[in-house]
């Protein structure tokens, strides 16, 4: 056996050890490490607004608590207005069910001569097994749904200690990352952070702007029809399915179609064909210009930035895919190197002549079809002069 033989299965075992360790410790850690991420982003967003503030004498700490108090009494207004909204719906919904019910029996009966009754309807869904076992299995869920509540409780709260931290002790952070560079390197960490700080705001003034053209052509829709609570119903149709990814634009339309359907079941399936229709029109005709002029990336950059995102990380992967193109294409451009493009017609886009030096054929058609006019107005080589 040669005397380096064990030493190499020895190094290898250990690189296999600290290889299998650290892929344990990653994912367990994987959780912590995309609650950082998004952290990372959303600090990025407010620093504008923090910078701006410190510009002006305030403290990066007191700025950061500022804007995001102000963020967080927004949110919580909000939120509040919609819950009693949809609080008082519901009420609405269970008082006026019987109406409605009454309303489907007698249309079922008219149309199909049976003699339903909603007594017996009743009796029949208080008896079945299905409404026993939905029961029993809701019991058993309620502690699930707690336990999944207080972990999103507690992972919004790390995202939003990270955040603020990232934010209020921005430049301090900038300084710890260039002590650890050259000084030529320095300069292009800097670069790439302003870089990331901008396009995050132009994806997030792109989004505002989505928002604000989806809440406004809902809001048109919803007084049209009359569902009450219009206004409260735009701004959380605009929100909800912009910055929610994935499932942003179900929830979104989910309920203003509950409320419409308080009003009449018809109004439920106009704003349902509505939701659908203007969904389209957003991702192949909105957003793609938006991002592209914002962003400054091309619109099927963007929609593969965002494919790719969820297939990486999911839901958060898509929210923060188009920023992270955006950043890295405008930080990798300047490393690029660029020459002037010839003037070959190909270039934009005309068809020159082929290689053989022959005109095309729709050229040689044209050639022909003025040539032949021509020759039938010349005179003939044979015939006499008058």
């Amino acid at each position: 056996m040669p005397r380096w033989l064990p030493r190499a299965m020895v190094l290898a075992l250990a690189l296999y050890a600290v290889f299998q360790l650290g892929s344990w410790a990653f994912h367990q850690l994987i959780g912590l490490l995309i609650n950082v991420l998004i952290a990372f982003f959303l600090a990025l967003a407010v620093e504008p607004a923090v910078s701006w503030m410190a510009a002006r004498g305030v403290r990066r700490g007191l700025g950061t608590f500022l804007v995001f108090l102000g963020v967080l009494i927004a949110a919580a207004g909000f939120v509040t207005l919609l819950g009693s909204m949809l609080a008082g719906q519901i009420i609405k919904i269970v008082e006026d069910f019987p109406d409605y019910l009454d309303s489907v029996i007698n249309w079922i009966n008219g149309h199909f001569h049976t003699e339903l009754r909603r007594v017996d309807i009743q009796e029949g869904l208080l008896r079945s097994d299905w409404l026993r076992n939905y029961v029993q299995n809701s019991a058993t869920g309620v502690l699930d749904v707690s336990t999944q509540v207080l972990g999103g409780l507690f992972q919004l709260l790390t995202i939003g200690l990270f955040s603020f931290y990232f934010a209020a002790d921005g430049p301090r952070l900038r300084r710890t990352v260039c002590s650890l560079l050259p000084p030529a390197r320095q300069a292009e960490v800097l670069r790439a952070w302003e870089i990331a700080v901008n396009k995050t705001g132009g994806y997030l003034y792109s989004r505002g702007l989505m928002a604000l053209v989806s809440g406004l052509a809902h809001y048109v829709l919803l007084e049209f029809l009359e569902v009450p609570y219009a206004p409260v119903l735009a701004v959380w149709v605009g929100l909800v399915s912009q910055f929610i990814p994935t499932i942003g634009t179900y929830l979104a339309g989910a309920l203003p179609m509950l409320i419409a359907f308080t009003v009449d079941p018809w109004y439920a399936l106009w704003v349902l064909v509505f939701v659908v229709i203007y969904q389209q029109f957003e991702n192949y005709v909105l957003q793609p210009k938006l991002t592209s002029r914002t962003v400054d990336i091309h619109p099927a950059v963007a929609f593969g930035s965002v494919v790719a995102g969820t297939a990486l990380l999911g839901a958060v992967g898509a929210l923060i895919a188009i920023p992270a193109t955006a950043t890295l294409q405008a930080f990798l451009g300047a490393y690029v190197r660029r020459y002037d493009v010839t003037d070959d017609p190909r270039v934009l886009g005309h068809r020159g002549p082929r290689p053989g030096g022959g005109a095309g054929a729709l050229a040689r058609v044209r050639g022909l079809w003025v040539r032949r006019p021509a020759a039938e107005g010349a005179p003939s080589a044979d015939a006499e002069p008058s």
